[in-house]
């Protein structure tokens, strides 16, 4: 979102003038008088150096003149000498301390030095001793915006604009407060204000069409960008904004145009790269995505460059580069926030309260792992609640969830900040983040600290980067201890897969016949039902070998977009496989999935990113799954599941094994059979779905976090043993 930025507040008072008793006093006054009228001229004229030097010959003359102190402030502020500006507006309030305007500066100053809450401090000084002046409330609206506190800053734009109805930046910026607060309808009523007043302010119909976009009115949104790159056709905010609109409305050829285009015209663009790629992933464009890579590692190495830290999940990245990555995206995108005022002590009172935050709270599929354990949590030692930033779906899952919870608080029209104050005041003891850096994520609402200790689990496979996450559940498979170096949280084992599992999933009793969804009847199905984005064309070689060996064999794909599947017809005529052998599967609800996998014969797992939700799903089904072990934790989850499935034998540990695994398994129908027996027989019984045994594991997890927080240490690494009973 873009703010507007002030200027310093421009030369324009008159001199103050000292009486002298002597001749010579009334010569030298009428000296330096004129030498501050040629200052103030050439101020006024832009020409900063000249002027600077006849202040500063006032100055030696007149070293308590507080209009030439705050006039050469004015100067080094302008020419960006920052702190030395702020020591001369302070010079100034010590001669004057009711000049409006210094303290004006002086905050202006201190904000861009990076001290808001000492800014904040002289703008509320300059209102004291100006009530009047439209810029201090203004800035002041700036900075509480800065840190956070938008609903204020949003009464100082309005006290702003009750002095100075016009002004375009107070207009732009109250918008931008109340898109901060997710009130997007009060936030384009202003925009359009800016509009009606400056029509060709680029910036204005970008922050417009962001806010449309997160309403859903995707083609207004569209439409709104549009406008901006109509008025500035290089503005490269806009392009990357209308190409990311442009994907949500499966429009995949334009937003690859558009983030091309973006490249071209502003390849240094902070996001340019990290989008392009991404949408080639998406799209299966992987010759495209090849050709950039000397680029794209330029870029991950290039502090200026920004990636969304999930994208970085799709490439083959070593652990180090993506704690770099996301550490630096949680810096431009997560800004410092101060502590909410009251620190928690610890106590002896009943049950924990643990809060559970989330954008899933509805048909999707971490709702779907997770409803049982919020339902068979320990009522007796945790109070359980729900906090809601997502959509309602008004499904019986969100009916289910809302049930689930001892307390259930829907906030998604409500700030980062509203919500961690409410967090403060429940009085939660744990906070669990279950979004990381998804989409729909609001980590903003833990950098506040509104609980003791903050968790990261299930959602994310990954590090946050961010020093208020306090803890990530994993497991011995996922997230050995030797990563630690490379997560900013400490790493909890719990001892079968982190992974929970909701035992009460669903599955349609009617098995649809193999000609329903487009399979051969007596074929071998291999299937992968991941979205195209964790498709690679390594993984694809393998796949193309196996289908070309198994005689009558297809490949069941999820139909993620028909770009992908376009490709991926392709690439398959390219390695000699007939396309026709490639079969692409569309969206169901969750029991019709879980049915219809019951026609596959084996899943085959991706890397560098495995299935997760997939997998489970797979398992769930009576589907056995072949994976390959990973680097990093998104590369290692189906491992850490099948191993929970108690199929151990179904891990290797290079592709090559994999590879041969796969073969062997669908040419060796008595080994698949036994392995498929199996899987049904462990399903009642293994852990990873055994729901309740992992509910008393995470809460000794939670139990543990506690201890150590009461005891007043530091957050530590440490694993849950097996609870049998």
């Amino acid at each position: 979102m873009w703010r507007s930025r002030r200027a310093a507040p421009h030369p324009g008072h008159r001199p103050s003038r000292l009486g002298r008793s002597q001749d010579e006093d009334r010569i030298l006054e009428s000296t330096t008088a004129s030498l501050l009228q040629d200052a103030i001229a050439l101020h006024r004229q832009g020409a900063l150096a000249e002027a600077e030097d006849r202040y500063a010959q006032v100055l030696r003359g007149d070293p308590a003149n507080a209009d030439v102190l705050y006039r050469l402030a004015q100067i080094s502020c302008q020419q960006g000498r920052l702190a030395e500006g702020a020591d001369l507006a302070r010079r100034a309030l010590a001669v004057d301390p009711r000049r409006a305007q210094a303290h004006l500066l002086l905050g202006m100053a201190l904000d861009r030095l990076g001290r808001p809450e000492e800014a904040l401090a002289s703008f509320d000084r300059a209102i004291a001793s100006q009530p009047d002046l439209a810029d201090a409330h203004g800035n002041r609206g700036d900075v509480l915006a800065e840190l956070g506190r938008e609903a204020e800053a949003v009464e100082s734009y309005d006290r702003a604009l009750g002095i100075a109805p016009q002004s375009i930046e107070n207009w732009c910026n109250r918008g931008a407060a109340l898109h901060g607060l997710r009130h997007y309808e009060d936030a384009l009523a202003c925009y359009e204000k800016v509009i009606a007043l400056k029509p060709d302010f680029a910036e204005v119909h970008f922050n417009r069409g962001n806010a449309l976009a997160l309403l859903g009115r995707n083609d207004e949104a569209l439409a709104a960008q549009d406008r901006a790159l109509a008025i500035r056709p290089d503005y490269g905010d806009a392009l990357d904004s209308r190409a990311n609109i442009l994907l949500k409305l499966k429009r995949h050829d334009e937003a690859m145009a558009c983030y091309q285009r973006l490249s071209a015209i502003d390849p240094r663009h902070p996001r340019a790269m990290g989008d392009l790629v991404n949408c080639y992933l998406s799209m299966c464009e992987w010759e495209k995505a090849e050709s950039v890579g000397g680029e794209l590692a330029a870029r991950i190495a290039d502090d200026r460059s920004i990636f969304s830290p999930f994208t970085l999940l799709g490439l083959p990245l070593p652990p180090a580069d993506l704690l770099g990555c996301t550490r630096r995206f949680v810096a431009h995108e997560l800004p410092k926030r101060p502590r909410l005022g009251r620190d928690r002590k610890a106590d002896d009172r009943g049950p924990r309260r643990i809060a559970y935050l989330s954008a899933d709270f509805r048909r999707h599929a971490t709702a779907y792992l997770a409803a049982g354990l919020f339902e068979r949590h320990d009522r007796s030692r945790f109070e359980v609640i729900g906090i809601s930033f997502g959509p309602d779906d008004n499904s019986d899952m969100r009916a289910r969830l809302v049930r689930s919870f001892d307390r259930f608080h829907d906030v998604a029209a409500s700030g980062d900040r509203d919500v961690a104050r409410l967090l403060q005041d429940l009085e939660v003891d744990i906070a669990i983040d279950m979004k990381g850096h998804t989409e729909g994520s609001r980590p903003g609402i833990l950098a506040y600290r509104p609980a003791p200790i903050q968790v990261s689990f299930l959602g994310y496979p990954g590090t946050m980067g961010a020093d208020f996450i306090d803890y990530v559940i994993a497991d011995k498979i996922v997230l050995p201890f030797d990563q630690q170096p490379f997560y900013t949280e400490k790493i909890v084992h719990l001892p079968e897969s982190y992974q929970v599992n909701d035992g009460k999933r669903q599955i349609a009793p009617r098995v649809p016949g193999r000609r329903e969804e487009g399979l051969p009847e007596g074929g071998f199905v291999f299937c992968c039902f991941n979205h195209s984005w964790k498709l690679t064309s390594a993984m694809f070689d393998i796949w193309m070998r196996l289908v070309a060996a198994v005689d009558g064999s297809v490949l069941w794909l999820f139909s993620s977009n028909d770009f992908a599947a376009a490709n991926l017809r392709r690439q398959a005529q390219a390695r000699g496989v007939d396309p026709a052998r490639l079969v692409f599967a569309g969206f169901r609800d969750l029991p019709e999935h879980l049915a219809r996998l019951k026609l596959a014969d084996l899943f085959l797992d991706t890397l560098p990113c495995n299935a997760h939700t997939t997998a489970s799903d797979a398992l769930w089904a009576g589907l056995p799954v072949v994976t390959a072990m990973g680097e990093t934790f998104a590369g290692r989850v189906a491992a850490s599941l099948v191993t929970a499935a108690g199929l151990p034998e179904l891990v290797t540990q290079t592709l090559d094994e994999y590879e041969a695994l796969a073969l062997k398994l669908a040419t060796t129908p008595a080994l698949l059979q036994s392995i498929r027996l199996k899987l049904e027989q462990n399903r009642s019984t293994c852990p990873l779905f055994d729901t309740d045994r992992f509910r008393r594991h995470i809460e000794a997890a939670y139990a543990m976090m506690w201890e150590i927080w009461r005891r007043g240490e530091s957050p530590r690494s440490f694993s849950i043993d097996a609870i049998t009973q």
